[in-house]
């Protein structure tokens, strides 16, 4: 999954900025850049860029009008080869703050994503405090911070895609991404605060499935089975294709567990508790047999998000724009426009009815709101999944066994010996309390971090599923980092990118296992489960854009309105994208998403991740698959559409998919 450290460094991650106090007159500023442009002809580009950054970020606090000419003037650096210089020195200072920041961070979250016990209020209290939160503030009091905007200001997107293939030009770009903002150390703890709590209160949503009753007092589920929502939930379901009439069943149970979360009448008593008995469909609570009084969640889930949307706009007074501009146009490079755009170009295409016909006529009924996740095109929907979880069982029974094996499974995706033996060497393994994620180093002398749930019983399938795409990110992460030529260029362009890769990873986990599916219609099968993932995801990626545009126009909801504004939304989505191919209108199912509570706006990520990952499969395909993956995750923070283009030669686009699509349908149209 995502990374953890946004709010850790955002003051390192930004593009635009305004000021609140008040910024040097623009005559100051004019006759500044007049008067450095006149001693440097050359440079006056370069000059006026500059000036007008520090005047950005430049307050009273920092020293009168003279004081911004004086500093320009004796900091402005002219001389190429000292700029370069500069900038290197000022590349390993960054990593090595960035590197220190991190490893705190995760020390002081240790408790709250390990399984390292009960938690207590301490851990959470630790857990919550930012580290970098006085950095931003820190810089600017030394002027460190207008030394770095005054030599290597902002370039916009334009500019950037105009660099060519001059990489230390793309390094010194994304230097001048790093002080353009100016957030105020309260605020960024603040923010940190609320995420950490939306963190663990969707870390610690469980629901013990062997306490959940059928309408027939029948229960579905091994009375052990703890599942959090939404993530295990929704992969129980996937879980569950091909079991016959029980497996139905159980869906349907799940489902019902899922619409009573999205409309908060779920009890209080059956979260994170194996206390009570409870029955989803008529939301009848017993214990022992006999019936007790139920107290419905009443929005904890819904205030959580109003939470992170204050905290947003807390920050937007720093940037003079919104969370959905920072997050699309910003951290993305893809507008939010585009997105959208794309989302409704995919949603609407015809392929997605003749899709839904085919997996229905596999079914042998109807289909159902949960099968936006059927799951039966991929090779393990036609095994057993109690002999994977033997098997994943018996190879990885705590995370020790798992971190040994890493190894192996990199020279299973042909990786050398020594190359699997050197990543593996930099990525560690830790038993989670949540799902899992994947959390990376930020210095060339620190590991990264796969988090994935290993249960006492040792891992089953479901969770080595999930760990493998944890593991690609783990892989992209350090290749990212150790590989790249500047360190100001490490990670991707955004996180669909590391998403993309851990998407291809994942899909492997059964090669990995050593089985090979010798159906003949595999590859048909494998480009309709990505067309039908990708579906959902479309959906759901619109919906979260579409629940902080109605927070931006409601500043003022209280936690009841939002409720019934996502509930209204997720219905018309549905009811526009959806119901022609299901039959079914009014459904809430696009609203169960966690992602939505404790990751703003992230969800998008994974769209993007999948139309990366589709492409980047195409381009794999006949080619070796280690040697490629290391080549592209050395290009680094370039910008999407130019990543993609020197990644694989095409730009970002859903037409491969969906052209694949209509040719995987009409062949097998044409075998029946």
């Amino acid at each position: 999954m995502k990374r953890f450290i946004r709010i850790l460094m955002l003051a390192m991650c930004a593009l635009t900025a305004v000021n609140s106090a008040a910024a040097p007159a623009l005559e100051v500023v004019e006759k500044v850049i007049t008067d450095l442009s006149g001693r440097y002809p050359e440079r006056g580009e370069d000059v006026a860029a500059g000036v007008r950054q520090v005047a950005r970020l430049w307050t009273d606090a920092d020293g009168s009008d003279a004081e911004f000419a004086d500093f320009c003037a004796a900091n402005f650096i002219a001389d190429e080869a000292q700029r370069t210089a500069a900038f290197l020195k000022i590349s390993e200072y960054i990593e090595c703050v960035n590197g220190y920041f991190n490893e705190m961070t995760l020390g002081l979250q240790r408790n709250l994503h390990l399984d390292t016990g009960e938690l207590l209020d301490i851990d959470k209290q630790f857990g919550a405090y930012n580290p970098a939160s006085h950095f931003t503030d820190d810089m600017y009091a030394n002027k460190i911070a207008f030394t770095v905007a005054l030599n290597f200001a902002q370039l916009s997107l334009e500019r950037k895609e105009q660099l060519g293939d001059n990489r230390l030009a793309w390094a010194e770009a994304r230097l001048g991404d790093v002080f353009a903002y100016r957030i105020p150390a309260d605020v960024q703890q603040r923010v940190s605060d609320i995420l950490a709590a939306a963190d663990i209160y969707i870390s610690d949503y469980n629901i013990y499935m062997g306490n959940l009753l059928t309408s027939k007092g029948k229960t579905l589920f091994p009375a052990d089975m703890r599942l959090l929502c939404h993530w295990n939930l929704r992969d129980e379901i996937k879980a569950n294709y091909g079991r016959g009439a029980e497996g139905v069943e159980k869906q349907r149970l799940i489902y019902e567990v899922m619409r009573r979360v999205i409309d908060q009448s779920i009890p209080v008593e059956v979260i994170n508790s194996n206390r009570y008995q409870w029955n989803p469909v008529t939301n009848a609570l017993t214990l022992d047999g006999k019936p007790v009084e139920a107290h419905p969640e009443t929005n904890v889930r819904y205030s959580r998000l109003l939470d992170n949307f204050h905290a947003e706009q807390l920050v937007d007074r720093y940037t003079g724009n919104t969370a959905i501009d920072r997050n699309f146009n910003e951290d993305m490079e893809i507008s939010v426009e585009r997105s959208e755009a794309i989302f409704r170009q995919y949603l609407s295409a015809p392929e997605m009815k003749q899709i839904g016909k085919l997996i229905a006529k596999r079914l042998g009924r109807k289909l159902a709101a949960y099968d936006i996740w059927y799951d039966g095109f991929k090779a393990r929907s036609t095994m057993n999944e109690d002999e994977l979880s033997a098997l994943t069982r018996a190879k990885y029974p705590n995370a020790k066994a798992l971190n040994a094996g890493l190894p192996e499974i990199l020279t299973k995706l042909g990786f050398s010996t020594e190359r699997a033996a050197w990543l593996s060497e930099r990525i560690t393994v830790d038993a989670a309390r949540g799902s899992g994620h994947a959390w990376g180093a930020e210095h060339r002398r620190q590991q990264s971090h796969l988090r994935t749930r290993i249960p006492a019983s040792g891992m089953d399938y479901k969770g080595y599923n999930i760990a493998i795409h944890e593991f690609g990110h783990n892989v992209e992460q350090t290749i990212s980092l150790y590989d790249v030529d500047y360190f100001m260029l490490h990670g991707v362009p955004n996180t669909a990118f590391t998403e993309a890769l851990a998407f291809v990873f994942q899909k492997k986990d059964l090669q990995i296992l050593g089985f090979d599916n010798a159906d003949a219609d595999k590859a048909r099968l494998d480009v309709l489960d990505a067309a039908w993932s990708m579906y959902e995801i479309c959906g759901v990626s619109l919906l979260d854009i579409s629940v902080w545009k109605w927070m931006y126009a409601h500043p003022d909801a209280t936690a009841d309105q939002l409720r019934d504004a996502v509930i209204d939304m997720a219905k018309d989505i549905w009811n526009e994208y959806y119901a022609p191919v299901f039959g079914v209108r009014d459904e809430t199912v696009l609203a169960v998403y966690s992602h939505a509570i404790c990751y703003p706006l992230y969800l998008s990520a994974y769209a993007f991740g999948q139309i990366i990952q589709f492409q980047l499969e195409n381009y794999f395909e006949g080619r070796n698959f280690a040697d490629e993956v290391t080549r592209i995750y050395r290009l680094g923070r370039l910008t999407p559409n130019e990543w993609m283009r020197r990644a694989t030669n095409s730009d970002l686009s859903v037409e491969p998919m969906l052209k694949a699509a209509r040719q995987a349908l009409n062949e097998l149209r044409a075998r029946s």
